[in-house]
């Protein structure tokens, strides 16, 4: 299933901007900046966390090592902010029916999964 990424949240310089230190590293030492999600193009972790928090509402996402910061509008982060993290905890997990994070259950949090490719034979 993938272990979850345990996060500690924070307001960042300004009530639109919020800090997410995880207890693992996203990007090794480049920091990737996304200022829409046309700009996550890709496959690698901070790509596919990148889409996933804009679909959330996030209008920018910066990530660098084991740093998220997401900017939104700062009138939205009370119900912004646990979906964020929900969605940061199970970046790494199995997002397959039978490990209990279905298509359904990304949609309750207001994602809409993207088509995951075929595994391997």
């Amino acid at each position: 299933m993938g272990q979850e990424i345990t996060i500690a949240a924070s307001v960042g310089a300004s009530d639109d901007v919020r800090v997410f230190d995880t207890n693992r590293s996203l990007t090794g030492m480049e920091i990737e900046r996304y200022h829409a999600a046309d700009d996550a193009v890709g496959n690698r972790p901070p790509d596919v966390l990148a889409r996933r928090l804009f679909d959330l509402g996030a209008t920018s996402v910066t990530v660098y090592s084991n740093v998220v910061t997401v900017e939104a509008p700062a009138g939205e982060w009370s119900d912004l902010e646990p979906k964020v993290m929900e969605t940061i905890e199970h970046l790494f997990g199995f997002y397959g029916s039978d490990a209990g994070w279905s298509d359904d259950a990304l949609r309750a949090l207001g994602v809409e999964p993207y088509p995951r490719p075929e595994p391997a034979k």
